[in-house]
């Protein structure tokens, strides 16, 4: 297997995990995202909008202050 052959590899795998991990919070955040006021539909504009950023900044921020407030 040729250097480039390898790198290409890895970047389509890292394509697939971040494409997967986009959906994922995109999901989670529609439907364990509490109702109340706009956060969710906010939310959901920030990861569709911002993609990964998005949804990396989703996971760091406003996850574990969810798992706090709801507790799911």
């Amino acid at each position: 297997m040729t250097v480039s052959a390898l790198f290409g590899t890895l970047f389509l795998g890292f394509l697939a995990a971040a494409f997967f991990f986009w959906i994922w919070m995109l999901v989670e955040c529609a439907t364990r995202e509490p109702e109340t006021g706009n956060t969710k539909i906010v939310w959901i504009l920030v990861i569709l909008l911002a993609n990964i950023v998005g949804a990396a900044v989703y996971f760091v921020v406003r996850r574990p202050k969810r798992w706090v407030e709801v507790g799911r």
